[in-house]
């Protein structure tokens, strides 16, 4: 059959048409399931994986970051020395160690389990202990809190806290322990907070950091006379604070008197591992439990902490979680044990004995010098070293001191203390960005306040701490204490200064290390104040930036980020030759000078409107004055320019100028006739204090001047001879109609060689040059 060329033609466009349809179907399928797939995936997961290169330098990038990392971490990454591989290689043995056929990975664990435990329970003299492995340095003792709890109340297992709620358990800890124990056993163990009782410290005998005995045998009376069950003591080797040792043997025979348990912990531990361990210390070793940061006292990164304790029945060990029958769970003793094999014990102990060389290096040189207050336990042997700055009576007398003294929480002692907190807070700083590798930080103790703190053992073997370093920190703190003191000293001044000068305010701010704060007063003339509020923004914003500018050497700044006051001026530190009235003086000239233009600034607007209206109006005047003047047959056009080309008309141009300084119009006609524009009046010229014009050449503001008499005796000395020059040079005066005879003249040369002779000796005794004294000596006996 014949078909249609129409319709066939019809039909295969119509098939194309629909392939191109479902094709474009698909495709959108397609693209909609990766659309789907990469949505929910991320990125990193997609594809087939990534190469092992890329995926390191992502890590590194991580660990560094784009931008530059801090100094003292970059010292930390730098000091991972060979132990610390060793302890790094443990964790990836562990790991390929797992994987082992069950029966040799128990054999592995318990061989290296029970080896570590042996050496650690041997290095630091606690024979026959136990030990338990854990990441978190906290969760030793709450463990051991548990086992106490399974100890003492034998139906704990079966009736839980049905046992704890009939007779109350109470821990004790000290209140120099770390910040957050007490509540952090309480939240793990399900205890209310009335289980945890806070010993308060020594204050009248003994360190004020150490517990109280006298009043922990109180405490423990009470609690057993209201029905309550004293279960675990926690007491310090060495406090987090000041490294203070709690009086442990008394402490001990405390605890067997009541049954109790004794746990210690604290940084002083470390000692236990060298030759001589003080008589405090040593009596650890008598505890129930005790809890090790290895970590930090040997520089080994991601090692466990270790708590060694004793105790008879494994049963209450493993269901207090103090024992584990995972081998999996053994494994984290791997790389404390190639660690210590890697050390051996001289490694070890010189280690520990290293650090407690520095913190003496460091209390010996403390010693000699002034306004510095140290805190120690021991000053023979001393783990850690606290101090701070501390000037006795800076600005008051003792008689006043003592009568304030007598008044509980008087503001001014209040004042003072918070002061020196402030000043402390900033020298801890500074040496610990002065000197990274000392390791120094800042603590907030209950009685002496903000100190700053050098503890070695737990610092140094990270850091890599030498005595080069705390030598270093020494002559960095010898440059901090006359900074110190000058600006302590000049506090006082620089806020008398500030009240008596009119147009500043003086901000009173405990908080700020350095001389003071300091506002620019506005005087607002009756407006709002939200647009006062800016206007005083303005000034003191635009004064910061004048101040800036000096050459000085002080610094200012608009304060802290957080907690600061709003517009004002922070004056840093200073140095004992400022000049308190000049910098003062200088502060409120500025000011003055920036209100005065901002006024000008705000009434020029209106001053400019009126004086163009004003001269819109003369020159109006004028036009009319001078059509009067030309006539009317001058304004027609023909006729006015045949009339001026016979007769021709001259008229000086007026025009109208505004002297934007005075405020006023004035005529052009002067400008004119002399062909040049006049300047108008002259501005006054800029306020500025009168010490600051008197500065010497090279002197810097705000420094005061040297003695005048030293600047006259430099200064006489090398003029004198040129002003006899001057005066050998000048002609004999003449009296009028006189003329000098012989006799005259010979006498008057007799005169003059004696004169000069004897200015040839003077000139000797200053910085003139004897030669050019005795050509001038031939001079005149030419002459």
């Amino acid at each position: 059959k014949m078909v249609d060329p129409t319709l066939a033609e019809m039909g295969k466009n119509l098939n194309e048409a629909m392939k191109m349809l479902e094709d474009n179907q698909k495709k959108m399928e397609e693209e909609n399931e990766k659309k789907y797939v990469r949505k929910d995936i991320p990125g990193p997961l997609q594809g087939s994986g990534q190469d092992m290169v890329s995926i390191l330098q992502l890590v590194q990038n991580l660990m560094h970051g784009e931008e530059e990392e801090e100094t003292s971490q970059a010292y930390r990454l730098q000091n991972v020395g060979e132990q610390g591989h060793m302890a790094l290689l443990g964790h990836s043995l562990a790991a390929y160690i797992s994987v082992l056929d069950r029966e040799r990975l128990r054999k592995l664990t318990t061989r290296i389990l029970s080896d570590t435990t042996l050496w650690l329970c041997r290095l630091f003299r606690y024979e026959n202990g136990s030990a338990y492995y854990h990441e978190d340095d906290r969760e030793g003792l709450l463990k051991i809190c548990r086992l106490v709890i399974h100890t003492r109340y034998e139906d704990y297992t079966v009736e839980g806290f049905n046992v704890l709620y009939t007779r109350q358990p109470v821990i004790y800890i000290s209140s120099a322990a770390r910040t957050g124990l007490g509540q952090a056993l309480c939240n793990q163990l399900g205890l209310p907070l009335s289980c945890m009782c806070r010993v308060p410290c020594n204050t009248m005998f003994g360190s004020q950091h150490q517990m109280d005995v006298a009043l922990l045998d109180r405490l423990i009376k009470d609690d057993v006379e209201s029905g309550k069950l004293p279960l675990l003591l926690v007491a310090n080797a060495g406090t987090p604070g000041a490294g203070h040792t709690d009086k442990l043997g008394r402490l001990k025979e405390l605890c067997e008197q009541y049954n109790m348990w004794l746990h210690v912990e604290g940084v002083n531990l470390a000692t236990l591992a060298l030759g001589y361990v003080s008589s405090s210390v040593l009596a650890a070793t008598k505890c129930d439990s005790m809890t090790l940061t290895l970590g930090s006292w040997l520089g080994l990164p991601a090692v466990p902490a270790v708590t060694l304790y004793r105790h008879e029945d494994p049963s209450l060990s493993l269901a207090a979680g103090l024992t584990s029958s995972q081998p999996v769970e053994k494994l984290r003793a791997l790389p404390l044990w190639l660690s210590l094999q890697y050390l051996g014990h001289d490694g070890i102990v010189e280690r520990i004995k290293h650090a407690s060389q520095l913190s003496q290096r460091l209390l010996e040189n403390l010693k000699n010098l002034d306004f510095i207050k140290t805190s120690v336990e021991d000053e023979l042997s001393s783990p850690v070293v606290v101090f701070k700055f501390f000037q006795e009576y800076s600005h008051r007398d003792q008689t006043s001191h003592a009568a304030q003294a007598s008044t509980t929480q008087h503001p001014i002692i209040s004042n003072e203390r918070h002061i020196y907190d402030t000043f402390n807070q900033w020298l801890g700083e500074q040496l610990a960005q002065l000197v990274p590798a000392s390791g120094v930080d800042v603590v907030e103790l209950e009685d002496e306040g903000t100190c700053v703190r050098f503890s070695p053992l737990m610092t140094s073997a990270v850091l890599g701490t030498e005595i080069q370093d705390v030598d270093q920190l020494v002559d960095c703190l010898k440059l901090k204490i006359p900074v110190l003191t000058s600006t302590l000293q000049l506090r006082e001044e620089f806020e008398q200064e500030v009240r008596r000068t009119v147009g500043l305010l003086y901000i009173e701010d405990l908080g700020w290390p350095g001389l003071g704060v300091v506002r620019y007063s506005y005087h607002s003339d009756g407006k709002n104040d939200d647009k006062q509020e800016k206007e005083l923004e303005k000034i003191n914003t635009e004064l910061l930036k004048k101040m800036n500018e000096l050459e000085s050497d002080l610094t200012f700044s608009l304060g802290p980020e957080f907690g600061g006051q709003k517009n004002c001026i922070y004056i840093g530190m200073v140095t004992e030759d400022l000049d308190v009235s000049e910098l003062v003086e200088t502060i409120a000239a500025t000011g003055r000078e920036i209100e005065e233009n901002s006024r000008l600034l705000e009434n020029m607007t209106e001053v400019v409107r009126k004086g163009i209206q004003e001269a819109q109006l003369q020159l109006q005047k004028a036009n009319e004055e001078r059509l009067l003047e030309e006539g009317l047959l001058r304004q027609i056009p023909v006729v006015g320019s045949v009339l001026n080309w016979f007769s021709p008309f001259q008229a000086s141009p007026k025009g109208r100028t505004f002297n934007l300084t005075a405020g006023s119009l004035e005529s052009t006609e002067s400008t004119y006739v002399l062909k040049a524009q006049g300047t108008g009046t002259t501005p006054p010229p800029t306020p500025t204090s009168s010490a600051a014009k008197q500065r010497l050449p090279g002197q810097k503001v705000f420094k005061r001047s040297l003695r005048s008499s030293d600047a006259f005796s430099e200064t006489s000395s090398v003029s004198h001879c040129d002003d006899l020059e001057k005066m050998d040079q000048r002609p004999p005066a003449l009296s009028p109609g006189h003329e000098q005879g012989p006799l005259e003249t010979k006498k008057t040369e007799e005169q003059e060689v004696a004169q000069a002779t004897k200015m040839g000796t003077e000139d000797i005794q200053s910085d003139k040059s004897p030669n050019d004294c005795v050509k001038a000596e031939e001079q005149e006996s030419q002459r």
